[in-house]
């Protein structure tokens, strides 16, 4: 072991990585040497070779020391990639968060009074003036918010929801699991296609707490279906002195329709509705850190504020700062098009996607020739994150076929890289989707694309 860490050190290659880490590797890379052994004649013959062997180490430290969480390129078209991180963050929220995070800010610091001050305060004033809400909150993600607002509103209480809003999203996340969890006992009305107003009204008793409503924001029922309006609930809400919650999962604040997309309700539409609470993710169509937001009636939000659940689930400084961000650039609509990363891609003309299509093949082909052969093909993408299930937007790809290479292990190949790249497979064929490579990421996915294709390489990137 002495012997691996001296060469390790001697060679320099390695300096920037501590002794303790070495040690670490070296002891892990020897304990898997002795285990394959008796069964694996590799392993045996690696033996023999004494710089092969410390080949082999110095690729096994490499792998072990680089950082968990990397930069990959988005090569599957779909912008809001839920295994991909969700939103990209404008550079502003990136500045903000470098100001949040190296220097002390006024987290809960009234600056004015020179007293405590509520840490929500920073973008409570944005997220009101931008949906015309009265009050709003910010916890860590939407489902809290959800759990959060139930538990406030509905503990041990009645919460009316339609049957054909039960929803089950990614992670496990079902509507009638974070019901039982925070106290309130649910109330299924309507059937799974059609839900009428007078089946609300025939289920409210005087243990009622809540009517729900849950957005089906990853799938959708067609045809003979039917389901109440935000307006008509409000009003059967506020006769009956029962608040009306929404839970808009990945809401925006922009109507996207313009873009080729069909019309959903924004947030503002909820709370112009009479909604009295709306809850909606930070990372999804608005484009921010993951959050989950909670806007509408002060007498409501207060009293969720005041859960003491409400301190389990708080942000930190640094989604604070990204969030306001983001949120001050909604103020300018043309602005908030131009500069989120999310919104920016949902809006990208197809033609200037085939134009940066064509320049890339041109590229590629110029530099793979001898290993690929690429083209370009028109394609869909897709908005992601649950949100808009089954709408498409028009869009360019570049597609790679290996000449001398199955095209799992080329794609095994190029999410090892030193820069991994995802893609999308269709047809035996490697896409990647114009959409969501960002101009400044050619060149990455060039030199990944050419290594990972090159016999030999690829797998010690």
């Amino acid at each position: 072991m002495n012997d691996c860490i001296g060469w390790l050190t001697a060679s320099g290659a390695l300096s920037d990585i501590p002794l303790q880490r070495l040690k670490f590797c070296v002891r892990h890379f020897l304990d898997s040497v002795r285990q394959s052994i008796q069964t694996n004649r590799e392993t045996r013959d690696l033996l023999s070779d004494r710089q092969r062997l410390l080949d082999e180490l110095a690729h096994f430290v490499r792998q072990h020391h680089r950082p968990g969480l990397r930069h990959v390129i988005n090569g599957t078209g779909v912008i809001v990639h839920t295994n991909l991180g969700r939103s990209l963050l404008p550079m502003t929220a990136m500045e903000a968060l470098h100001a949040a995070g190296a220097r002390y800010a006024n987290l809960e610091l009234d600056l004015d009074a020179g007293k405590r001050g509520s840490r929500c305060h920073h973008v409570e004033g944005l997220l009101c003036e931008l949906t015309g809400a009265e009050s709003a909150l910010v916890v860590n993600n939407n489902a809290a918010a959800v759990l959060l607002a139930l538990e406030a509103l509905a503990s041990g209480k009645e919460a009316i929801v339609s049957r054909g809003q039960l929803v089950e999203i990614g992670g496990s996340f079902r509507i009638p699991d974070i019901m039982r969890r925070s106290g309130a006992r649910l109330v299924e009305v309507g059937t799974t296609n059609r839900t009428h107003l007078r089946d609300y009204q025939q289920a409210i008793t005087s243990n009622t707490g809540l009517l729900l409503r849950v957005h089906c924001s990853n799938y959708r029922i067609i045809g003979f279906a039917s389901e109440v309006s935000n307006a008509d609930l409000a009003q059967l809400g506020k006769k009956h002195d029962i608040p009306v919650m929404e839970d808009l999962g990945s809401g925006c604040l922009i109507d996207l329709s313009r873009f080729g997309l069909a019309k959903e309700p924004t947030v503002q539409d909820a709370v112009a509705a009479g909604v009295d609470i709306v809850t909606f993710s930070g990372d999804k169509l608005l484009g921010g850190p993951q959050a989950g937001i909670l806007v509408g009636r002060k007498q409501h939000l207060d009293q969720i504020k005041n859960n003491p659940l409400n301190r389990a689930l708080r942000i930190d400084k640094l989604t604070l700062a990204a969030l306001e961000a983001v949120l001050r650039l909604y103020l300018d609509e043309g602005q908030a098009l131009r500069e989120i990363p999310t919104l920016a891609m949902i809006a990208l003309p197809e033609a200037v996607l085939a134009e940066r299509a064509r320049a890339l093949c041109e590229q590629c082909c110029a530099l793979l020739a001898d290993y690929a052969v690429c083209t370009v093909r028109s394609v869909w993408s897709q908005v992601g994150g649950g949100a808009m299930p089954e709408q498409n937007l028009a869009s360019w790809a570049v597609v790679v076929e290996p000449i001398a290479m199955k095209i799992n292990h080329l794609a095994n190949r190029l999410r090892q890289a030193s820069t991994p790249v995802v893609g999308r497979v269709e047809d035996d064929r490697l896409l990647f989707d114009l959409r969501t490579i960002a101009a400044d990421e050619t060149d990455s996915l060039l030199a990944s694309l050419q290594t990972a294709l090159q016999p030999g390489r690829g797998e010690r990137s």
